[in-house]
Parts: C-alpha cells; sequence; structure tokens
C-alpha cells in the first residue's frame, strides 16, 4: 500500500540529476565500446554460476549461500560485483550509481511499483480459490479426457491470465492449480519439471502482448520515446503467436 500511495501521489517524478549531455555520452561509447556491456552481462553469468557451484560450499560447518535462496542470493552477490566493474570501467564514484538509479527509476514512474504488486497477485488468486473456479469451468468446456485439449487450454490460458494480470509468475499458481495439477499430471501423468517449463513459457507469451507487462512493454517506449506507446506491443505480437504455438506442441509431445 505505501508503494502505490507512493506512486499514485506523484512520490516517482522525474527530476535533474546533473546528465552528461548526448556529446559525452556519445565520446563515452566511443571509448569504451562494447566493454560497456561487461557489467550487464556479469548478473546473469555469475548467478548461474554461483548458483550451480556454491550450493554445497559451508564456512565453519555453516552453508556460505542460503540454500533455500540461493538464486536469489547469488543474484544479489552478482549484481554487486558487476556494480564494482561497473565503477572500475568507468571510473565512477558509488554517489554515481546512486544517482543513476534514481534518474531512471522516476523516468520509468509509476510503472516501477508494477512488478512487486503483480508478484503477490497470483498467490492472492490461489488463496482465494481461483484456481478450483477454474478447473471447474475447464470441465465444463474443454473435454478432460483430451491430452491435446487440455494442454491447448493450459497454454492458452497461461497466455491470457499472464495478459490480464501482466506477470507470468503471478499466473502461473492459478492455472497450474486449476488445469495442470489436477488434469495433466494426476490425469496425464506429465513431467511436472517440462511442464512447469514450458507452461511459464506459454506465460511468457502472453507478457509480449499485454500493456499490463508496463516494465517490458511500456517503459522501453517511454525511454526511448516512441511515437506510439504501443509499438513495442505491436512488434512483438507475431512472435508471441508463434512462440505460443509452438510450445503447445512441446508439451503435448515433450512433456511426458
Amino acid at each position: 500500500m505505501v508503494l502505490v500511495v507512493l506512486a499514485g501521489f506523484g512520490g516517482l517524478r522525474t527530476g535533474s540529476y546533473g546528465e552528461a549531455t548526448p556529446e559525452q555520452r556519445g565520446a563515452a561509447r566511443q571509448r569504451y565500446g562494447s566493454w560497456l556491456l561487461l557489467p550487464a552481462v556479469l548478473i546473469p553469468v555469475l548467478t548461474v554460476i554461483f548458483s550451480e557451484t556454491m550450493k554445497g560450499v559451508t564456512v565453519a560447518s555453516k552453508a556460505l549461500f542460503d540454500p533455500k535462496n540461493i538464486t536469489l542470493v547469488s543474484l544479489g552477490v552478482a549484481a554487486v560485483i558487476a556494480l564494482i566493474v561497473a565503477l572500475g570501467l568507468t571510473r565512477s564514484t558509488p554517489a554515481t550509481s546512486v544517482r543513476e538509479s534514481r534518474r531512471l527509476l522516476e523516468a520509468i514512474g509509476w510503472a516501477a511499483v508494477l512488478p512487486q504488486m503483480l508478484a503477490t497477485l497470483g498467490t492472492i488468486f490461489t488463496a482465494a480459490g481461483v484456481g478450483t473456479v477454474i478447473a471447474h469451468g475447464a470441465q465444463a468446456i474443454i473435454p478432460t479426457h483430451s491430452l491435446f485439449w487440455v494442454v491447448f487450454a493450459y497454454c492458452i490460458g497461461m497466455a491470457l491470465f499472464t495478459m490480464i494480470m501482466g506477470n507470468a509468475f503471478a499466473a502461473f499458481p492459478v492455472m497450474t492449480a486449476g488445469i495442470a495439477l489436477p488434469f495433466l499430471i494426476h490425469g496425464f501423468g506429465l513431467n511436472p519439471n517440462r511442464l512447469a517449463a514450458i507452461g511459464m513459457f506459454a506465460g511468457y507469451c502472453g507478457t509480449l502482448m499485454t500493456p499490463m507487462a508496463a516494465n517490458f512493454n511500456i517503459v522501453p517506449a517511454a525511454l526511448l520515446d516512441l511515437p506510439n506507446k504501443y509499438g513495442v506491443i505491436k512488434a512483438q505480437v507475431p512472435t508471441a503467436i508463434i512462440l505460443l504455438a509452438v510450445n503447445i506442441v512441446l508439451m503435448y509431445l515433450f512433456a511426458r
């Protein structure tokens, strides 16, 4: 609620942060070249490396990284390392990172709080019994004895719920509790790991087609000053539809 109040009453405002001029930014690009991408690349690479290699590392009989949150801890450590590399590469001060972070956050505006809000939505919907309602609706509408049609309903449902909620993580618990768990896993014996991976991918197809995923689709248009704020979505729709069809086929053929 504090985040909503902060955004709703103009707590995120664009200000002046002593930004470099276009000429200065152009000179910096010439000076650093592709090395500017190094900090951004380090974050996912180091996160994967730490997640896979630090699981069993202990210090004084205690785990160095929390095994229950190994990926999140790895992401945090990777971000800190990337920040240090970025400061060293650009010869900037830590204050620069704080100032630029604030500038970017306020340039994004109210949409910055959407991911935090949407991340809780799936859990709330599941606790409210939406998954059970979807299960009953699926039984009434689709032939649940047909694997293809249940897979079709699950993948399409993941995409549609993601479009509504703006986040595949919010859609996943609802659709999985309503269709995947009772029909695909218990009914047809599909592999849960494969089903979850492909199901999330189907949800991401919905992410490409919705303004609710503002941090992916609306914010880039605002930051790039595109003439059409829905231009990113329009460019992504054909790819999203093709990928969604591919996911349906993949789940039907290979999720067993």
